[in-house]
């Protein structure tokens, strides 16, 4: 398992790549020269953007279940904006295979359970004696 250090860049990337995509889509129209690049909506960018940060600080927080969760509600979130065409064919792959690969990467680990002192039998029998005597 890689460094938390390392996803956290990765998402910060990811999310700037969503961010370079958003602002490609949103510039004025050009007439002639090269086509323009695949890009997304402003509003699609933003918040899948904004899930990926939310995995990312729950990772630098050292909160792995919590951003496994957030990973695969970042998952969800992508298909349902394929499945409704918000996502150019271009780009579908491509981020939905990073998507992907984060939620097989961020695996919950739990934290270890509270110490729990021994109940029962040897208080039992403390009480029975100490009324039998």
């Amino acid at each position: 398992m890689e460094h938390v250090g390392d996803w956290t860049r990765r998402l910060g990337l990811a999310a700037g790549c969503a961010a370079a995509f958003c602002l490609s889509s949103c510039g004025s129209g050009r007439e002639g020269g090269a086509p323009r690049p695949p890009s997304l909506p402003r509003a699609v960018a933003q918040s899948l953007a904004a899930r990926a940060d939310a995995v990312a600080a729950a990772l630098a927080a050292g909160d792995s279940c919590r951003a496994a969760t957030l990973a695969r509600q970042l998952q969800r979130a992508t298909i349902a904006s394929i499945n409704r065409g918000a996502v150019a064919t271009a780009l579908q792959e491509p981020l939905s295979g990073g998507v992907n690969d984060l939620v097989a990467r961020v695996v919950c680990i739990p934290p270890p359970a509270p110490a729990q002192h021994p109940h029962g039998k040897h208080k039992g029998r403390d009480k029975q004696n100490e009324g039998g005597d």
